[in-house]
């Protein structure tokens, strides 16, 4: 595990930042858009799916959700991400706390103009079966995730929180009747009528033949605090297809996890262990073995991890390519590890790299709620406080200088 904290950045190629969009409110997400390479969309805590378009801002919204949502602290409009099939779909679905203070996952169309969505094609996700109400319960104001990502599959993956308080006090993230504390995958290509909006994917570890432990059918993995960003190494890219996914700590660590394609049923240790150290053990995990992460830090570097992606693009040096970038939205520091993957599939990381000095070219991050990436895997970084969308560059690459005393040649 990578628990130091050298840097060798002075002797690794420099990479710095541009904006991209600014005068934002509270951003905790950026989307490329699938169909236009020039689109993107960012989530505003408050309600507001705004649009960017070549770096313009636009006075319309992609979608409003103000008077739908609570906002504040932790909850707010926490996540989007589109369907593999939204070129003929439209379907988006989107991750927001409700006015009860209660998760809901809704699923949404576009319009006939993909950069506005359509307000009445929503649909509400039913966890408690097809008369049951169509929420995740939340226990407390804080750790309710809020990231949803749609994996290399096809399928959803939600990550939630463990409901809040400290130390878990309900034990939910190792209890298998609870969906808090919890990775969720399910399958949502289903059609518009059906009841609850998903099924459950037959290979889920949780299921009939293959549990460890009696658990829900949506569970894909357990033993999570308040998975805070987690994305997969995509192989469209380049990628493993692994998915890494940082996990905010309680009063001393911050981790990253890593999970090799397809190995759900893992228990990452929560509220058992933080990081890579014991923290309440007077009750057993709901199984065994608990995965430790593959990096962590203390709270005396930060307080707060906001995972990103491993590098899969070619702006950067070479050097970067395959590097796994994270942040902590406390402290608005950015570090990039390597990662060696041996043959079962297993990684380990080395070598951490702190960029926050480099990245800083215009003006401070300030807090860093998220990273998003572009078609080609090009790198954005979210300043939440700021309200910036900042891209990732090169600082070798500049635009080629205008030449002088042209002239035509003719054959």
């Amino acid at each position: 595990m990578a628990a130091g904290l050298a840097s060798n950045a002075a002797a690794q190629p420099e990479i710095r930042t541009t904006v991209v969009a600014s005068g934002l409110s509270l951003p905790v997400a950026v989307i490329q858009d699938p169909r236009d390479a020039s689109v993107q969309f960012v989530v505003e805590q408050g309600g507001r799916i705004r649009v960017v378009q070549n770096q313009a801002v636009l006075a319309t919204d992609f979608l409003t959700l103000t008077g739908s949502i609570t906002s504040g602290g932790e909850r707010g409009l926490l996540g989007l991400a589109f369907a593999p099939d939204d070129a003929s779909s439209g379907r988006f679905y989107v991750n927001f706390t409700n006015t009860s203070g209660d998760t809901v996952i809704a699923r949404f169309k576009r319009s006939s103009n993909p950069l506005v969505a359509d307000p009445a094609s929503r649909f509400d996700l039913r966890w408690n079966g097809a008369s049951g109400p169509a929420i995740i319960a939340q226990p407390f104001a804080n750790h309710n995730g809020g990231h949803l990502l749609f994996g290399p599959d096809g399928l959803l993956y939600i990550g939630m929180g463990d409901g809040g308080a400290g130390d878990d006090p309900g034990n939910r993230a190792q209890t298998g009747s609870e969906l808090l504390g919890k990775m969720l995958r399910v399958d949502v290509n289903v059609p518009d009528t059906d009841p609850i909006g998903y099924r459950i994917p037959p290979d889920n570890p949780f299921g009939v033949a293959s549990r460890p432990v009696p658990a829900r059918g949506e569970i894909w993995a357990f033993g999570l605090r308040n998975p805070w960003r987690y994305n997969f190494d995509l192989p469209s890219l380049g990628g493993s297809g692994a998915l890494l996914i940082g996990d905010v700590g309680q009063n001393r660590w911050e981790e990253v996890d890593y999970e090799p394609p397809g190995r759900g049923g893992r228990n990452y240790g929560w509220r058992n262990r933080e990081g890579a150290h014991d923290e309440v053990t007077s009750t057993p995990p709901a199984y065994l073995p608990l995965i430790e992460p593959i990096d962590e830090y203390s709270h005396s570097v930060g307080q707060s991890i906001t995972g990103g992606y491993v590098y899969r693009g070619n702006a950067l040096p070479s050097y970067y390519r395959g590097r796994y970038f994270f942040a902590d939205f406390a402290q608005g520091r950015v570090w990039s590890i390597a990662l060696t993957v041996d043959a079962t599939g297993e990684a380990t990381a080395s070598d951490r790299v702190e960029h926050t000095a480099a990245l800083s070219t215009d003006g401070a991050l300030g807090s860093i709620s998220s990273f998003g990436i572009d078609g080609r895997g090009e790198l954005f970084i979210v300043g939440y406080s700021r309200g910036v969308i900042f891209r990732v560059t090169s600082a070798t690459s500049a635009t080629p200088p205008t030449p002088s005393s042209l002239r035509i040649v003719r054959p």
